[in-house]
């Protein structure tokens, strides 16, 4: 662990580490303040929750590949820090909307697709970011640390977002989310890093065409993307609106479904712990076998079973969340070019988003037509299946640990 900790001697990731730490912690606070301030409009419903909650989805989608683009064309600490102020300004206006009593579908959907486009453009430069900030050799250290941190911002975010909502209201628990935000974009002005090096003019549509291609020409990433893309619309379909639901229908409601998210986050600390500790020769085999996991809770919601059996069934599916994320995020930093690599987690992250809105909006037609456990079942299925379905790829369960270079020469590879 404690060669891990070399990687805080970089002032840069230093920034990038505080600058996400504080906006996490923030961010916790919007999925429960948020679904519970809908939930609790006159006439809300899950359909009405899931139309904000996609109206944030679409933007993410129809922006990511701009957003890739600009991260590999421009400083990427520069395109993170605007998006957080976007973001910050986003969630200020729908706490003060809230707080007023003016708070309106279109006026919320709005707010929640600018948050969109702010995500769109802040995650692919991120995942560029951190090879430009640390030395190869302490990747997996940069990625554990980062998802270290955020977890347990995300901890103490979820269980403040609790107590906030059930004292003093949604409203002035989005401000909190908003104001962490604009702290994170005053760090991350203070890292300096420069934009790509280019050797010719070029559109961006010739861009997005050379992210393709990288994109494209590896199968273990595209295969995966592909089958996270169905796993990932059942599981916001579930994290969105059915889990809130079920609390609010089986349950006591925010507290519930707040140490419920909670104990996610819990997970998700181990499994960073657990990833920094391995150093599996097929990361990716490793990584599929272990995120089957995340369908515990589904299952048990879709039971209503009590909320500390769900609790302990979402710690384990945090576990095997983080354990996936850092051994996924270490092996696209090692085996995609730099000058690429914004352009190529920002097709992984439209492929695995893509089907999320869908998700979100079909959740409240699923739980009318199946009912809410029927529906909770299905997304189960969705889930253990797509995951099953990677696992059958080589390319997935082959890939080498290491470098491109290094994995060409590894034995058995």
């Amino acid at each position: 662990m404690r060669e891990n900790l070399e990687v805080l001697g970089q002032a840069g990731f230093r920034r990038l580490f505080a600058a996400r730490s504080i906006s996490v912690l923030g961010s916790a606070i919007a999925p429960v303040a948020l679904a519970f301030a809908v939930l609790d409009l006159p006439g809300a419903t899950a359909s009405t929750l899931g139309l904000v909650l996609a109206a944030q989805e679409v933007p993410q989608i129809l922006f990511v590949l701009l957003g890739g683009v600009v991260a590999d064309r421009f400083p990427r600490n520069r395109v993170m820090l605007s998006a957080d102020a976007l973001a910050g300004v986003a969630e200020l206006a729908l706490g003060a909307l809230f707080l007023s009593g003016h708070a309106r579908l279109p006026a919320l959907m709005l707010l929640a697709a600018i948050n969109g486009i702010a995500s769109a453009m802040f995650f692919p430069a991120v995942t560029g970011l951190i090879p430009q900030v640390v030395p190869d050799d302490q990747l997996q250290g940069a990625n554990g640390l980062l998802r270290l941190t955020t977890n347990l911002a995300r901890i103490l975010g979820t269980a403040l977002a609790g107590v906030l909502v059930a004292t003093v209201g949604s409203g002035q628990a989005l401000l909190v989310d908003g104001a962490t935000f604009v702290v994170s974009a005053l760090l991350l002005a203070g890292i300096h890093v420069t934009s790509s090096e280019r050797t010719e003019e070029s559109t961006m549509l010739r861009e997005l065409r050379v992210g393709w291609r990288e994109f494209v020409s590896r199968q273990w990433v595209w295969v995966i993307v592909l089958c996270f893309s169905v796993a990932n619309m059942a599981f916001v379909a579930v994290f969105g609106v059915l889990g809130p639901v079920r609390a609010r229908t089986s349950y006591d409601g925010a507290a519930s479904w707040a140490s419920i998210l909670v104990a996610l986050s819990v997970g998700m600390l181990v499994g960073v712990v657990v990833a920094l500790r391995i150093r599996p020769r097929r990361p990716m085999r490793v990584a599929m076998i272990v995120v089957l996991l995340e369908v515990l809770p589904i299952w048990l919601l879709a039971t209503a079973q009590p909320v500390w059996a769900v609790a302990l069934a979402a710690f384990l599916s945090g576990v095997s969340i983080d354990v996936f994320t850092v051994l996924w995020d270490t092996a696209l930093q090692q085996h995609v070019p730099l000058e690429v690599l914004s352009r190529v987690s920002a097709y992984d992250y439209l492929g695995s988003m893509v089907l999320g809105p869908f998700g979100l909006v079909l959740a409240g037609a699923a739980a009318g037509l199946l009912g809410l456990s029927g529906a909770l079942w299905l997304c189960g299925a969705l889930v253990t299946v797509s995951v099953l379905a990677g696992l059958l790829s080589p390319s997935v369960r082959n890939l080498a640990a290491g470098t491109a270079t290094q994995a060409e020469a590894a034995p058995g590879s």
